[in-house]
């Protein structure tokens, strides 16, 4: 739906795409999975031996993850044609741009030591990549920070606060144009359920507390009966005899 597209949760479902695209295509570079590409071989023979290390292993070949990400993810949006769409295009690419930066720069340094009795008088290191939930947890700040655009969309990108303009856009930033739908409260021509009746977890700060998910609603709480097998012996010969337990347990839903 038209409502949807070019949202804060659009720019970062781009991002996210690209960037896992670009980790897992890597992934499989350095486990040898793929003919095409492997180690990233231009690190090797490099490093300082005066301090005691040098570039070795294998490390990880993000440049061939993220040129097939390009070819595989952005090629379909630059053939998009049209007033309305090129604007949109421009927007979406910066978007999957900004995934794969998230990649390059989280890039970390892993070393072994190597030395009699682990002296670590010379060291190995390679480049790896962070994992992808520390990569999640980087693009979802900048989804929570992400800059609106003007929705005069041309080739050039601006924002859309006049006072903001003379700010550069990052290349990391998402951005977006619409303001996202009230997702809080159900709607059933954009297909939106909200959250009422929703189970939520009331000791919870995270997304699934009762704090957020109810939106400030506030919550129900009732008691729910658990019945269930418990204690099963095995008698001889030959049948298994358990009792019966009961538990109450407070479940919190939203108002």
């Amino acid at each position: 739906m038209s409502c949807f597209v070019g949202t804060k949760e659009t720019a970062f479902i781009y991002a996210v795409t690209s960037a896992g695209l670009v980790h897992s295509v890597t992934r499989s570079c350095s486990a040898g999975n793929m003919t095409e590409c492997s180690c990233d071989m231009n690190l090797r023979h490099g490093g300082s031996a005066s301090e005691g290390w040098h570039w070795g292993g294998c490390s990880d070949d993000i440049h061939y993850g993220m040129s097939f990400s390009r070819k595989f993810l952005d090629v379909p949006i630059k053939n998009i044609t049209g007033k309305s769409g090129s604007g949109l295009a421009v927007m979406n690419l910066h978007n999957n741009e900004a995934g794969r930066q998230a990649i390059a720069k989280l890039m970390s340094v892993d070393c072994r030591c190597h030395g009699v009795s682990g002296s670590c008088a010379v060291k190995t290191c390679w480049k790896t990549m962070s994992s992808f939930e520390k990569i999640g947890r980087f693009l979802k700040d900048k989804y929570e920070n992400s800059i609106q655009i003007s929705d005069r969309l041309k080739k050039k990108l601006r924002r859309k606060e006049k006072s903001q303009r003379k700010i550069p856009i990052g290349k990391e930033d998402l951005l977006y144009v619409n303001k996202s739908p009230n997702y809080c409260v159900e709607d059933q021509k954009l297909g939106i359920p909200g959250t009422q009746g929703r189970e939520c977890n009331r000791t919870s700060e995270g997304p699934d507390g009762c704090n957020l998910l109810c939106c400030g609603r506030g919550y129900n709480t009732h008691v729910v009966r658990h019945v269930e097998r418990c204690e099963c012996k095995f008698v001889w010969c030959c049948y298994v005899r358990c009792r019966r337990c009961e538990t109450m347990t407070d479940v919190h839903t939203c108002k």
